[in-house]
């Protein structure tokens, strides 16, 4: 189900006919060094982690992470979206993207898409971003759409301290948002 579509991109619902594209973007490096190894080795642990994660946020929350596309040839490139963790109070925004894909503004454009999409239908008032210590690039990018670090925080029992970076919607920031679509 298409969620958001951008200038370039097209943000839907991931299904279980992603678990090829999955599967190679939970394996790339960049993703297991700064978000970590979810142990997904096969094609059938691709879709399982899909139904257990993405599918499962989709069906309690009504939103979680998109399968981010290039509108020109529907071509799978990362993912952007939000989700609402138990160890967080407020739901956090995300993105992975594959390595051609950095660098060309995609992030941008559909992380920008996606705080619009929270402030304008999901209705939040505020969403929060954590990144690795070391994940710079990730951190420049969620400031650029607006995000500030509020500190760090540690999830759950894992000692390892994170950034938590934050905005709080004001009224008429959809129109700035759009605007920088």
């Amino acid at each position: 189900m298409k969620v958001i579509e951008t200038d370039r991109l097209i943000l839907r619902w991931q299904t279980l006919e992603d678990a090829s594209f999955i599967l190679t973007l939970v394996n790339d490096p960049s993703w297991l060094q700064f978000i970590g190894d979810r142990g997904v080795r096969t094609e059938e642990d691709a879709r399982r982690y899909i139904e257990n994660s993405a599918i499962a946020y989709y069906q309690r929350d009504g939103f979680g992470f998109y399968l981010t596309e290039l509108k020109e040839g529907n071509l799978p490139i990362g993912i952007c979206g939000m989700i609402k963790r138990d160890t967080l109070e407020d739901v956090d925004i995300g993105f992975a993207f594959l390595p051609d894909y950095r660098g060309k503004g995609y992030a941008y454009e559909a992380a920008s898409a996606v705080l619009a999409y929270a402030r304008d239908v999901v209705g939040l008032k505020r969403i929060v971003a954590i990144t690795d210590q070391d994940n710079h690039a990730s951190g420049r990018l969620l400031e650029k759409i607006g995000l500030h670090v509020e500190g760090t925080i540690q999830l759950g029992n894992n000692p390892e301290e994170l950034k938590l970076f934050a905005i709080d919607f004001q009224p008429g920031l959809s129109s700035t948002l759009s605007s920088n679509l």
